[in-house]
């Protein structure tokens, strides 16, 4: 070999070794590194700013924008290595949501005994369709499965006092419903009244939305079957609510008419990860965030696109930030990262998938929802349900090692809980907190941009943002390892629910 060439080969090799730094592996990485490795102020950007275009134009359900948010999301997961979810009705990264446009009713009546009460001032459909049945009635209180049991409802039309003992609530009580209906017409009902009369919100206040164009989740696939009669009542009138008390084989009859349905189709974008420890992976986290808003509407100082920054591009890139992050790092947990449709029309997205789950709900140990109307307080991230889960020490350690504070929901008069997705898999069981950004009340900073056109990206803070979706990366990362229980807390309103769904004892 040449003298020369040994020489500086030898010298190379020499200064190679003392100028190499060694790589640090990734088991000398904590998950608070890992988090903060994969999340830039520039992805965060040029997500958002794409969301939020002009060119999507609010992403209303349905429209062109909302399908070209679909596959950009979609997209996203794939470019991650995020493998599209597998189960009945899921193909490549989509969920197909069936949902119907419905205009209501022009004319309806409910007669029994002597009484004939009238559309829409003494009765309200909450789900049916055009029809004229006469039937048997019988009382049944409140519908619930122990109420039902010495019954026979079979062919008879099913009259119960809306709600649930001891919640007054009226959001709840449409909920509850829900729950009755599916129920009462597995026992072979013909159609289900609910007595409505509850001072939080007056029954002419419900006309105003009811009996007004609504989209709901098509839950009839099959265009010959009829959808089950569900109607509210109203309940001021105390002799019509005495006689239906005491209707026990009183006949009664119902007539719709004019009710017109349009079908669309749009969909819940998912995507799977498998974890990396061999028997937690067969648990999952849920990572979600609905990807629509408002669209076009009524112009402000000449603009009437409504962007939804806020609400909710920064929660569909809260998910993006964790499927990123966890792609490139397994967690010991294997992680479903779900984009929901619709939710700006009343959670119909996650509501459909709840019920039609890509994966079964009882292999989802917690779900971490992200939904945003704005913020006013930077040094702080609001999750909604904070105080609710046994996650809440590693949620309050992931926002502190990003010099933020986590703080639950203040404004418990906004019913915050009840008003995003996370509540359908929360009546299922699931643990299911929303993250969000700090709000410590609904004043004029967040009222500027909250459904507002002037909700564009440029408005946002970056430095605020890096900080919270740092909080979040983090957090998903020590629920999806711990070994620790992050169920409900004993007491809490979805304890027992939990316990059902995971067919457990106690919340351990």
């Amino acid at each position: 070999m040449n003298k020369i060439a040994l020489f500086f080969g030898f010298a190379f090799l020499l200064l190679s070794c003392r100028t190499k730094k060694p790589m640090t592996s990734l088991m000398e990485m904590t998950d608070q590194s890992i988090a903060a490795s994969s999340v830039n102020v520039n992805n965060i950007k040029s997500h958002i700013f794409y969301l939020a275009s002009d060119e999507l134009k609010g992403r209303d359900t349905p429209s062109e924008g909302l399908n070209i948010a679909a596959r950009y999301l979609a997209t996203s997961l794939m470019r991650y290595g995020v493998k599209p979810a597998y189960g009945e009705g899921v193909k490549g990264y989509y969920q197909d949501v069936p949902l119907v446009n419905v205009m209501p009713p022009s004319g309806g009546a409910f007669k029994f005994g002597d009484f004939d009460l009238p559309l829409p001032d003494g009765f309200l459909m909450i789900r049916g369709e055009n029809m004229d049945m006469e039937t048997e009635m019988i009382f049944a209180n409140r519908g619930t499965e122990e109420d039902l049991k010495s019954l026979d409802v079979k062919g008879k039309i099913v009259v119960v006092m809306c709600g649930f003992e001891g919640e007054d609530n009226p959001q709840a009580w449409f909920f509850a419903g829900r729950k009755k209906r599916n129920t009462i017409k597995a026992a072979g009902a013909k159609a289900l009244v609910e007595i409505y009369n509850n001072a939080q919100l007056p029954y002419n206040f419900l006309v105003r939305f009811l009996n007004s164009p609504q989209m709901k989740v098509d839950d009839f696939s099959d265009d010959n079957a009829s959808p089950f009669p569900h109607v509210w009542i109203n309940g001021s009138n105390g002799e019509a609510v005495a006689k239906l008390r005491s209707a026990n084989g009183l006949m009664g009859s119902l007539k719709i008419e004019g009710m017109k349905k349009e079908k669309i189709k749009t969909q819940n974008i998912v995507g799977v990860l498998e974890g990396s420890d061999p028997k937690l992976k067969d648990e999952y986290i849920i990572y979600s965030a609905h990807y629509d808003h408002v669209g076009i509407g009524r112009a402000v100082e000449g603009d009437s696109i409504y962007n939804g920054s806020r609400d909710n591009a920064v929660g569909s890139v809260t998910v993006l930030s964790a499927a990123e992050n966890l792609a490139k790092y397994p967690t010991k947990r294997s992680a479903v990262f779900i984009f929901f449709t619709g939710e700006e029309k009343g959670l119909l997205g996650s509501s459909y998938y709840a019920d039609n789950p890509a994966i079964p709900l009882e292999k989802m140990t917690y779900c971490f929802n992200s939904d945003n109307a704005g913020y006013n307080d930077t040094t702080k991230a609001m999750i909604i349900g904070l105080e609710r889960t046994l996650a809440r020490p590693l949620i309050e350690k992931a926002c502190t090692a990003f010099g933020l504070t986590a703080i639950q929901d203040n404004m418990p008069e906004q019913g915050l809980f009840d008003r995003s997705d996370n509540v359908n898999f929360a009546k299922k069981g699931v643990p299911a907190p929303t993250f969000g950004m700090g709000i410590t009340k609904m004043d004029d900073e967040v009222n500027k941009y909250y459904h507002q056109p002037q909700d564009n990206p440029e408005t946002l803070d970056y430095n605020y943002l890096t900080k919270f979706f740092k909080s979040y990366v983090y957090a998903c990362r020590l629920i999806a390892n711990t070994n620790e229980s992050v169920f409900w807390n004993e007491g809490d309103k979805y304890y027992e629910d939990g316990l059902k769904l995971y067919n457990m004892k106690d919340g351990k």
